[in-house]
């Protein structure tokens, strides 16, 4: 048995636990929020025993084995250090820190450890995910892709409203790139590997914000990513509605995902004479000598459960007596793997950070 605190009471702390309340190898031991009366109402709504009101009081804890880290961004690096040396593991939500220097501290201070570090970045866990890379040998060539994810945020409208709000500020490490683009940064990283170089564009929230923001910050973008024979799109937004769908386009064949962040259709459009023999074939559908093929994606209501399931086997492995960074999370990759995403996903949003005038505090601290 596996036992596990929570820091932070948002949505996806919920969301999480959902899916750690129906395993039988796991259980929640309580939630961590400086607030007590918020901590204890939370941990006792969802099951847990022990509440917290600080991480060194978590971290402390022998009843805790490992720490799920659902807080501000800007927080993720101080906190998980305090967990790791205490000898938790940790699973540190999206993105794993502000910038790539603090999360390499973190993954250095893991491997010393021997503890398990890993970011919950759910579509590199996700079958369904996998499900569309597998279908790029039907493509040929891979020529561009155009990955993005937008959604409209009512806390848009809280800034709008003159109130400040943890989502667009400086301070904490968010904003549009880290909240919504690196749902597109990390599996360009995965599935192409690091871009020999990009260029970024960003959207900006009006100056007139900034004494609520702490400073410039994006609320959409677009970063043009280039590899040798390739580039990639990159768009994301918290401020507008992104509607269209991702796509992969290969001298063959292009491939359309509905959503990178959490797939739930896709399908393959070949050209006539590269008609596809696999996968479930469209009825009637036909378009200027395409021929489309539906692919059959695993279907799951909540896809935390594949990273709860790769951090829990990781978690396994070491006690095992594996080495940390060799410890297998899943069948896609090692801890090492996953690692070396987030390290060079991060190395590309601090670019494009860099280019579009975002700077957090994190950045100005000396190595």
């Amino acid at each position: 048995m596996i036992s596990i605190a929570t820091v932070g009471t948002s949505m996806i702390t919920r969301d999480f636990l959902d899916v750690l309340r129906q395993r039988d190898d796991a259980r929640f031991i309580g939630t961590c929020s400086r607030d007590a009366g918020r901590a204890a109402a939370f941990t006792a709504e969802l099951g847990g025993t022990v509440p917290f009101t600080s991480v060194e009081e978590l971290a402390a804890s022998p009843e805790v084995d490992a720490v799920y880290l659902g807080s501000p961004n800007a927080l993720h690096a101080e906190q998980a250090l305090a967990c790791i040396h205490a000898g938790k593991h940790v699973l540190v939500e999206k993105p794993f820190a502000a910038n790539e220097r603090e999360a390499r501290r973190v993954f250095e201070a893991a491997g010393t450890a021997g503890v398990v570090a890993l970011e919950a970045m759910r579509p590199l866990h996700d079958p369904a995910f996998r499900a569309c890379a597998a279908a790029f040998n039907e493509l040929g060539r891979i020529r561009r892709a155009t990955l993005r994810f937008g959604k409209y945020s009512s806390r848009y409208d809280e800034i709008l409203a003159g109130r400040r709000t943890n989502i667009f500020d400086c301070a904490l490490a968010s904003g549009g790139l880290m909240d919504m683009g690196v749902y597109s940064v990390e599996p360009l990283i995965e599935l192409f590997g690091e871009p020999e170089r990009i260029q970024a564009a960003g959207v900006l929230l009006d100056a007139s914000t900034r004494r609520l923001t702490n400073g410039p910050i994006d609320g959409a973008g677009t970063i043009l990513a280039s590899y040798p024979g390739m580039v990639a799109s990159l768009n994301w937004s918290k401020i507008s509605a992104d509607l269209a769908e991702s796509q992969i386009e290969g001298e063959r064949g292009t491939l359309t995902i509905d959503a990178i962040s959490t797939p739930h259709r896709a399908r393959v459009g070949l050209r006539e004479e590269a008609r596809r023999r696999s996968a479930k074939q469209v009825p009637g559908y036909s378009d200027n000598g395409t021929q489309t093929c539906e692919l059959e994606l695993p279907a799951c209501d909540n896809t935390m459960c594949y990273e709860l399931d790769d951090f829990l086997e990781a978690v396994r492995a070491v006690r095992d007596g594996a080495p940390a960074e060799e410890a297998p999370a899943g069948p896609y990759g090692t801890v090492g793997h996953f690692r070396d995403v987030t390290l060079a996903s991060l190395r590309v949003m601090d670019e494009a950070r860099r280019q579009m005038g975002v700077r957090f505090p994190a950045d100005e601290q000396e190595e």
